[in-house]
């Protein structure tokens, strides 16, 4: 029996249902550094996890500028895509509970990621998530604006037919969690992943997430207590 009050649920994807942010992040922070541009891993998680591509780009290309270093490197992307995706294909693991919770939910379900196409549905096919979402699996490239802004999430809720007002978002990024509240949607923040620090439940919270959960079982208990 429902016990909530949500009509459909959306998942982030890196981080969320799958452990890639670990792996992006470690890479990210030590390829940045060797260009001159170094972060602390808190504020990097704040800043620029959950971003889409474009505005990932965008938003690094503003501080290498303020650094004085020029133009931000052209060969930036595959570089980064070099170094971190043969791990992806190497150790790529589904979170915990994912694949249970989204069957458990009796509503409509997708996915809403900053990931390009082409690596979201490879991601989710290493981990053996593509046939409980598909065929509602969703691209900030098939959108205008990428999260923080609400377009990605407001294209899959459109998708799946559901109002915004009643869909529940699930996000372990700052940037994720501001883009659902922009959309209209209520936001768990979600702290499982490998990359999860101590302040990001914290952070969630203040970026607008009505909770924060670690694991998916924790979810799935709030959402059908016993």
């Amino acid at each position: 029996m429902t016990t909530h009050p949500y009509a459909a649920l959306i998942f982030d994807c890196d981080g969320v249902l799958v452990d890639s942010e670990t792996i992006h992040v470690a890479v990210e922070i030590a390829l940045l550094t060797e260009m001159g541009l170094a972060y602390e891993w808190d504020i990097y998680l704040s800043r620029f996890v959950g971003l889409g591509v474009p505005e990932f780009h965008a938003a690094l290309a503003e501080d290498y500028a303020a650094l004085g270093y020029g133009p931000f490197p052209d060969d930036f992307g595959p570089r980064l895509h070099a170094r971190a995706w043969p791990r992806i294909e190497a150790e790529l693991t589904a979170l915990p509970g994912a694949a249970a919770l989204a069957a458990k939910f009796s509503g409509p379900i997708a996915v809403a990621s900053s990931s390009i196409t082409p690596k979201l549905r490879r991601k989710l096919e290493l981990t053996g998530l593509t046939e409980t979402f598909a065929p509602h699996i969703y691209s900030a490239d098939q959108v205008a604006r990428g999260k923080p802004s609400p377009d990605l999430f407001l294209f899959a809720a459109d998708n799946i037919k559901s109002a915004p007002a009643t869909c529940l978002v699930i996000e372990d990024s700052v940037n994720g969690v501001k883009a659902a509240r922009a959309a209209g949607m209520t936001a768990f923040g979600f702290t499982g992943g490998g990359h999860a620090d101590a302040g990001l439940c914290e952070r969630l919270i203040a970026a607008g997430a009505v909770a924060s959960f670690d694991s998916h079982d924790a979810i799935a208990a709030h959402l059908f207590p016993s």
